[in-house]
This record gives structure tokens, sequence and C-alpha cells, in this order.
């Protein structure tokens, strides 16, 4: 069973740590609870190290708690079931005695969705791991919710020829259950879709401990006029309405065919309209990745240019068709072609994240955030943000890249990163980081955009969805009432109310941390 990075060293030995959140819930829990979860088959541990490394995920914030010695919010257990009638199980005993249940796999998260912020249970999906079938006819896969995708690209390339197409950043440190909680997008995403776009169906358990099955895996066909799209419900959900045990994804055949391309804009505005044209007339390379002068600069060493990268893989026809197009639009666009071989530089780097790491030991708060807006509000989006960033005392750099492009518009990727007078004062850094979520926030608003692109809600946009889904949000509020009326799963994420606390005032520049 392959299990979750670490994302950074604890600054302290784990039984000196402190919680970050102290707001209730359950800390500990009782041994006829503990004896209970024991039955049900699944693996339960209260074991200080463990319980420790399943508070967190890969939110750089928590990355500097972890080194003064803080956790953001243990668990009073991890639990580790391996099939899906222990997590119906499970879940009916945590509902029966109200006890908050995080599930979580490979806690590749940025956003903290996956702290158990109220205590409780962490559930622990990688022990539901696997492939159980191929449909290589259909080009239908069924895999278990905590399967990591190196895994299972594995498996399918090797003994199948197939491959999911969904290669996000952290592709090392997720699991498929991940990808559909938190509505990712793979760096390919342009060719292959999005997650959304990949899943067929789903099975979960609900907080009662009923399984549902959705799409491929009820038994429906490729496409149905049977209701709401139940399937699609879930993916998003970030844990709060169900847990996903496994899913049907769509599979392609490892590609035959592979064409790279470089070209250096003199704006960035520029090398979006390229893109603009290159979607409106049909196009769709699997990577189209534009970085602004700084990033370009950073990135490939050349800081002259905003500089776009691409690569298209599939069957050669349609692949150089796609191409021809692109080529077409950049150069109508005043861009100059760019040696081929950035894109190897981008494919050798595009996963490392042990920078992360290197950079919060050294005092710097930094941070990405992931938005997406219309085609004519882009690169007024760009500008205000990066403006926003520009201004807050202590920033050392903002900058930005397009990652992902659609017909009607596309994904801005932002990066900040400042540093206080003295880089151990907390209260600073935390005033920071705010501040700059809320620049980025508020700009998205204003250009009619998404405040989340493929990094999800967790806890740090929590306190904007509301405003972003206007009434939608009391529709969300109805469905998690009436999914999980006593609350327990995943509270305190997506903005929602919890039973056990409140959680949204975090991200908000009146509260400081305990």
């Amino acid at each position: 069973m392959t299990r979750p990075t670490p994302p950074i060293d604890w600054g302290l030995p784990v039984g000196e740590l402190t919680d970050v959140f102290e707001v209730g819930g359950a800390s500990e829990l009782s041994d006829s609870v503990i004896e209970q979860l024991r039955a049900t088959g699944a693996t339960v541990s209260t074991a200080d190290d463990i319980r420790a490394e399943a508070s967190r995920d890969w939110w750089p914030l928590a990355q500097r708690w972890a080194l003064e010695g803080r956790a953001p919010a243990r668990p009073a257990a991890v639990v580790t079931p391996t099939t899906t009638a222990q997590v119906s199980a499970l879940l009916r005993l945590a509902n029966k005695a109200r006890i908050p249940v995080t599930p979580a796999a490979g806690r590749s998260g940025v956003c903290g969705s996956s702290v158990p912020l109220f205590g409780g249970i962490a559930l622990d999906c990688c022990g539901l791991s696997g492939v159980s079938s191929v449909d290589d006819a259909s080009l239908l896969v069924t895999v278990a919710a905590g399967t990591f995708g190196p895994d299972l690209e594995t498996q399918l390339t090797d003994r199948h020829g197939l491959t999911i197409g969904h290669w996000p950043q952290s592709m090392a440190l997720a699991t498929v259950g991940g990808w559909i909680a938190c509505r990712g997008a793979g760096q390919y995403s342009t060719r292959y879709g999005k997650i959304e776009d990949i899943v067929a169906g789903l099975e979960v358990v609900l907080a009662d401990g009923r399984v549902v099955r959705t799409g491929a895996l009820a038994g429906a066909g490729p496409r149905s006029a049977m209701g709401p799209d139940l399937t699609q419900l879930f993916v998003g959900s970030e844990g709060t309405l169900g847990v996903i045990t496994a899913a049907a994804l769509r599979a392609h055949p490892v590609a035959g065919h592979q064409v790279r391309a470089a070209f250096g804009f003199a704006s960035f505005e520029k090398g979006l309209e390229a893109l603009r044209a290159t979607l409106r007339l049909g196009a769709t390379p699997a990577v189209v990745r534009l970085y602004d002068k700084r990033e370009s600069g950073r990135s490939f060493e050349i800081g002259d240019a905003n500089v776009l990268i691409v690569l298209d893989e599939g069957h050669a026809p349609v692949i150089d068709a796609a191409m021809s197009v692109l080529s077409a639009a950049c150069i109508d666009n005043g861009a100059s072609p760019l040696p081929d071989s950035l894109v190897e530089t981008w494919l050798g780097h595009r996963n490392d994240v042990s920078a992360l790491a290197s950079v919060t030991r050294a005092g710097i708060v930094v941070d990405t955030i992931e938005v997406a807006a219309p085609w004519s509000e882009l690169a007024a989006l760009y500008r205000d943000a990066l403006d926003g960033l520009n201004g807050i005392d202590g920033c050392l750099a903002a900058s930005a890249h397009e990652s992902h492009a659609y017909l009607d518009g596309a994904c801005l990727y932002f990066t900040f990163a400042g540093r206080g007078p003295d880089p151990s004062d907390d209260k600073w850094a935390e005033d920071y980081y705010r501040r700059s979520w809320e620049e980025v926030m508020g700009a998205t608003r204003r250009h009619r955009g998404s405040i989340s692109h493929h990094h999800g809600i967790g806890l740090v946009r929590g306190p904007y969805l509301a405003d972003a889904l206007g009434e939608g949000f009391s529709v969300l509020e109805s469905l998690k009432a009436a999914l999980d009326p006593v609350g327990i799963l995943n509270p305190g994420k997506l903005g929602l109310s919890s039973p056990f606390g409140d959680a949204s005032t975090f991200m908000t520049s009146s509260h400081s941390c305990p």
C-alpha cells in the first residue's frame, strides 16, 4: 500500500506538538468506541506520529506551522479501512455517536481540505487501492479511490497500453479519490479533459452507511437522461457529502505520436489572444502553458519574453492539424518561435514540489492561487490581481501563468511570495498570507471569475464560497443537510456550517491564530 508523502519535517518531536485549531469536537475517543471501530475490521491507530501526519496536507501555510512545532489539528484516531463494507460500518458508527470524520488519502491538497479540524476520526482511504476491472473495448477502468496516480498509470500502461491522461503536478502524491473529491485538473487536460470529464461513475458511502453507485458503476450507459447526474454531485464535494470508495474512469490508448513547440510573445496579453484564437477554431493541444515574463525568467531563463510551451499527443493527423492551427494563431499575434527544448525543461521540473519546503525554511511566505475567467476578462484580471499582490507590504514577487484553456476562457495560476522584517513573526506572516488571498479572490470576483479552478475550496477558500455561489450556496447547504444531517463528514470545509464549531473566520483579517 502506497503511503502519503510528508510535506516537511516537524520542528519538534511529535509528542511536543501543539494544535493550531483548538475549536472543539472529539479530541479523544472512549475505549468502547475504539473497540467498536476495530470490530469493523479496519486498522485503528492512536499513535502520536500517525495522528500528527494525519493532521495536515500540503497547505503551504501549514508547512510554516510544522517548523514551529504546530500541527493544524490532530484527530483522536486514524482509521484505515480496506473495503467498502468497512467504510460503511465505520460511518454508521460515527454517525450514531456523532463523531466527526475527515476522509483523506494522499493528502496532497493545498487548501487544508484534509485537516481533521474538529478531531474525531481521520479516515485513511489509502487501504482502498487497486484496479478491479479494465474494459478495453469501452475504454473504462474501475479503480479503488485510494489508488495513487503512478500506481494506476503504471498498471494501465504496462498491462493494457492505456492511460487516463490525468497528470496533475501532485501526481506522485495524490490518489484517484483526491482527484475526484477536489475536482482536479491534470496538466494535459485540454486533450484528455478534467477529472469531471474523465469520471464515468462512482461508488460513494453516505454518512449513515448507505452505499450509492452512480453512472457506469450503477449500470448506466455512456450518456443518460435519467434525471440530474448524481456522479457530478460528489465530484468536488471534498468528502462533505459522502466518502468516495471507487470510480469508473474513461481511458485512452497510449499516444503513438507527440509534438512539441515553444513561442515567445512581447506581452502576456498577446499570448492569451493566441490561445483564445486557437481554442475558438476547435484545436485542443494537450498542454498550452503561457508564462509571464517573471515566470519565464524563473522557469526558462528567458526574461525578455512571455513564453508559451505546447505539447500534444495522440493520433498523428489530429495532432498535426491542431498544432498547425496553434502555430498560425501564435504567428498572427507576433510570436517568435523558441527552441522546443523548453518543453523538455518544463517536463523535467513540472512535478517538483521540493522547493516549497526550502523556501518555507528561509522564512518566506509563499503560495499559489489558481482561478479561471472568461477570455473577455482574463487580461484585466491578470493585471488587477498582480497590482493587488504587488501593493502588499513585504511582497517579494508576484507572477502568473495560464495553465488550462477552454473555448470560453482559461485558468490563471498566480504565485506570491513575501517576507517581513522578522521572518519568525507569525502574526505578520499570517496577515500577509490572508491579504494576498483577499486580493486575488477580490480581483477574481470583479472579473466574473471562478475562485477555484482545480485546487478546490477546503479551509482556505471557505469564507469566499457563499458570495461566489450566491443563492446556489443555500442549495449546497440543503444537500449537506439531506445527505449528512448530523454533520459528521469533513466538517468545517466548503464554508459550510458545522455542529462542532466555527472555522469560517480563519481567513479573515480579524482572526488571529492561537
